[in-house]
């Protein structure tokens, strides 16, 4: 008895100290960089890095459309705007100090949990997406072979069911991987 409330305050200690540190991690080492935090501030309230503009960040402090008629203000058309704007601006601020770095003699560091890749027809790694997009076929692939392999080619038991008690495992285990596939594919193609 004494040891299981022992047990339960080492885990309730240890699951405080590490939530308090949550708020002074940072996803990437770019993400903590004072000069990448500054220059995401001033492109988010200017629409501007360095003398590159993007005309959909024209934006408020308050996020509403600096000179837009009213009708251009709607929650959901203006954070559609946001989005495209936050991108471009985590994209350019990391661009120009990935720039800087490299001129002081630094090698590149993450931003967001991605390597600053140049963008190509709007993918930032166009690499890693089309690595996740061949896994999600495979997967599949394999999913649908062991459903056409279960259902039409093995004997069936005399209820009508397959011989393998655990294709539903399997088939919640494919949907979670092919699921998992298509949002690496997203992720690494912002």
């Amino acid at each position: 008895m004494f040891y299981e409330q022992m047990w339960r305050f080492y885990w309730i200690s240890f699951f405080l100290a590490f939530s308090s540190s949550l708020g002074v991690l940072h996803a990437s080492i770019g993400d903590a960089d004072p000069s990448y935090r500054s220059c995401l501030t001033d492109c988010e309230t200017t629409g501007c890095v360095g003398s590159l503009c993007f005309p959909h960040c024209n934006f408020s402090s308050n996020g509403a459309s600096v000179d837009g008629p009213w009708y251009m203000q709607e929650p959901l058309y203006i954070k559609g705007k946001q989005l495209y704007c936050q991108s471009d601006c985590r994209y350019h601020c990391m661009l120009s100090r990935e720039n800087d770095r490299a001129a002081s003699g630094h090698g590149p560091v993450k931003y967001h949990g991605k390597w600053p890749f140049k963008r190509v027809f709007g993918v930032q790694e166009p690499a890693s997406v089309a690595f996740s997009v061949l896994n999600l076929v495979m997967h599949f692939h394999g999913w649908l072979s062991f459903f056409i392999l279960l259902h039409y080619k093995l004997p069936m038991k005399s209820d009508k069911k397959p011989h393998y008690d655990y294709a539903g495992l399997w088939y919640l285990y494919g949907l979670l991987a092919l699921n998992s596939w298509f949002w690496s594919a997203v992720f690494h193609s912002w």
